[in-house]
């Protein structure tokens, strides 16, 4: 991704390299793309045959970029009678403004080409290449490149105009243009993303937002997220960067879900630009202290599609919540399960408390109460299908040996589970973190059903059952010669004994016993854990480490943000204020966006965070991760009507100021200040 800019608007995203060109490419999703199809696969500008080099980009904004061009090798650029401007935006549809400046004083003749493609492709068949099954066709007519797909009734199509006059043919458009001394030329295109449905409509445009949306649209709407969001003023510039940047990516990763038509986050580009259970789950936690609004569509859409049934394909069972929900062609002939899929162990009981941290914070009863079938589905699922050996644990063993996850817990990865000596476990697994949702699962769904649903008798079952997994758990998961909690239990009952970031979670959910949580802590703030930026995924003398290993290894924000509110949970806040500082001062060097991860690699060795190649930027809970940790910083945390502020800001790092905090009690501000002020981050 460093290479490559991006634009996005919701689940519509554009990845080329930093000319402002599309290649081909079948390893990374460049191109264009709309709800899991890639709808430009080439897009590539020549001057008299001549490819340009880049100047400049600027890329400030998440949904528009301008590239500042030159024809020829680098150095030439002294010399150039010629330069190019592309501005372009993206909006559901992608619109560009190609400028060409001639900068001598004599009237110059150019041959302008820009190459045009679509190869249709599923997001699926980025990695995993195969032959089209649905025929492409291309058809000309009067200033239009029309590009279509069909396959049965899955019908897509890319309408490519231009506003100045072309020589179009059917693999792209050329313009000869004479342009007068120090003067310019100027064409716009535009490229309409069309997704029709059965009845040979374009979907997106008949929905609530329409599917094509000008660059002062989302300008304004973006704002109107962020002026809704409490204001931050601190002394940290990180931090103060960070959080800016988290708003705006917020603000842009919203799409609007064409089965459903409401506002909902996408989880990450450019391989999760739509709904995550998960995913969804743990940004809406990070996010409900400050944009609460945006957390019932999500629920409520999660609770709308909980699983009903067995159906081995995707993985689904009765009160199951969804992994992930696709769009593309690969999942409408199921090809892959994912319309929707429901391979991941963990959305489940992660539903139930999100529905209830969002009540604590908002005070929404009309919601809960609105929900209860399906928290009451997903706590019964917990004790049923979840507990696959009935042990009273959950479990995990895909039901689609050949296209389901194998690791269905947040660490998906095929190697993401291990022992310490890096052999793999067998299935079914029960990992411990998902020991650790269950019980607050069970914690807060008593709570509901106390409060709201009136049946005391449940809650008083779930309390019983939440009392004893957590005794059961800190029998079967502790390593007493080791002093932490296993990974995972295999089906023998057998201890999976790497020392992982998942205790942290432990710590988060309150499973961990009293006496067992400072033991826990120096492990996560350890120097095998802990590289100085984070907390490593996999401690650094483990069997599988690898710093720029997806789960083995790298350090991702959004982990490091639940592990520091497992640590206030416990009343370390002195521990979380470092995994916090280390978080924040990782993210300068990114630009205040913090990806999906980044290498592992010990502070010391580096003095700057190194990046893994493939990560998602920008990803909705590394995006929701300053959020978190800004949370964990001050103390927030409701209580009845009111809000409790008890801040512990790290050392040097000032003052944190945060003014209108949404919630049951109004609007209230929150201050905390380090006790040394001297700025470390200078």
């Amino acid at each position: 991704m460093k290479d490559l800019v991006s634009i996005l608007d919701g689940n519509t995203f554009l990845v080329t390299d930093q000319r402002g060109d599309i290649e081909p490419s079948y390893d990374f999703p460049t191109g264009l793309f709309s709800f899991d199809t890639r709808f430009l696969s080439t897009w590539i500008l020549t001057v008299d045959g001549s490819r340009l080099q880049p100047l400049s980009i600027d890329d400030e904004e998440s949904y528009r970029t301008r590239y500042f061009l030159a024809p020829g090798e680098p150095s030439h650029y002294l010399d150039a009678k010629v330069s190019l401007i592309r501005s372009r935006a993206i909006g559901g549809s992608f619109d560009e403004e190609l400028t060409v400046l001639n900068h001598s004083r004599e009237p110059v003749d150019f041959t302008l080409r820009l190459d045009i493609g679509s190869d249709f492709a599923d997001l699926f068949e980025i990695k995993n290449v195969r032959q089209k099954k649905g025929r492409t066709t291309a058809a000309v007519s009067g200033r239009e490149l029309r590009l279509t797909y069909r396959r049965d009734a899955f019908h897509r199509e890319a309408q490519i105009t231009t506003s100045e006059p072309a020589d179009i043919d059917v693999s792209g458009m050329t313009y000869r243009v004479r342009i007068d001394g120090h003067g310019e030329w100027t064409t716009r295109l535009h490229v309409a993303t069309v997704v029709y449905g059965a009845r040979g409509e374009d979907i997106r445009a008949t929905l609530p937002y329409g599917g094509s949306r000008s660059a002062d649209t989302i300008h304004a709407e973006q704002n109107e997220l962020i002026e809704r969001a409490p204001k931050l003023g601190c002394d940290c510039q990180p931090l103060s960067g960070a959080y800016r940047r988290s708003l705006n990516d917020l603000a842009a990763l919203r799409y609007e879900s064409i089965a459903l038509g409401v506002r909902l986050l996408a989880a990450g580009l450019p391989w999760f630009m739509t709904l995550f259970g998960r995913d969804s789950i743990f940004t809406s936690l990070q996010v409900v202290p400050f944009l609460p609004e945006l957390i019932p569509p999500t629920i409520q859409i999660l609770g709308g599609l909980q699983g009903t049934r067995v159906d081995d394909f995707r993985d689904e069972e009765p009160g199951k919540i969804l992994h992930e929900l696709r769009y593309g062609e690969m999942a409408g002939f199921e090809e892959q399960p994912h319309s929707p899929y429901y391979g991941s162990a963990d959305a489940t009981p992660l539903f139930v408390i999100l529905l209830d941290e969002y009540e604590r914070w908002t005070g929404d009863t009309q919601l809960v109460r609105l929900l209860e079938s399906q928290v009451r589905g997903a706590l019964e699922w917990i004790d049923t299908y979840g507990d696959l050996l009935g042990t009273g644990y959950i479990w995990y063993q895909t039901r689609n040996p050949e296209t389901g996850l194998a690791n269905q817990c947040w660490k998906d990865s095929w190697d993401g589970i291990s022992f310490a000596d890096g052999r793999l476990p067998g299935f079914p697994r029960a990992t411990c973190e998902l020991q650790g949702y269950a019980y607050d699962a069970k914690i807060r769904g008593a709570r509901l059903a106390r409060k709201f649903w009136n049946d005391p008798a449940y809650a008083d079952r779930l309390e019983r059952e939440a009392a004893e997994l957590k005794l059961r758990f800190n029998r079967d998961f502790w390593i007493p010669e080791k002093e932490y909690y296993a990974l995972a239990l295999d089906a023998e009952g057998r201890q999976v004994d790497a020392l992982t970031s998942n205790i942290g979670h432990l710590l988060w959910s309150g499973i961990v016993d009293e006496s067992r949580a400072g033991r826990i802590v120096n492990h996560l703030l350890g120097p095998r854990l802990f590289s100085g930026w984070g907390v490593r995924t996999l401690a650094d003398d483990q069997g599988r480490y690898n710093p720029i290993g997806y789960h083995v290894g790298t350090v991702w924000p959004f982990d490091n943000s639940i592990i520091a509110w497992g640590l206030w949970r416990y009343g370390y806040r002195e521990e979380a204020g470092r995994v916090c500082d280390g978080i924040l001062a990782a993210s300068e060097f990114f630009g205040g966006r913090l990806p999906e991860a980044f290498a592992g690699y010990e502070r010391d060795l580096t003095d700057y965070p190194v990046r893994y190649p493939t990560a998602c930027s920008p990803q909705a809970w590394s995006t929701g991760t300053p959020l978190l940790m800004l949370r964990v910083m001050l103390g927030l945390e409701p209580q009845g009507e009111h809000l409790i502020i008890d801040p512990a800001v790290p050392e040097g790092m000032g003052r944190i100021e945060l003014l209108d905090i949404p919630g049951r009690w109004g609007a209230v501000d929150a201050l905390g200040r380090s006790r040394n002020h001297t700025h470390l981050h200078q």
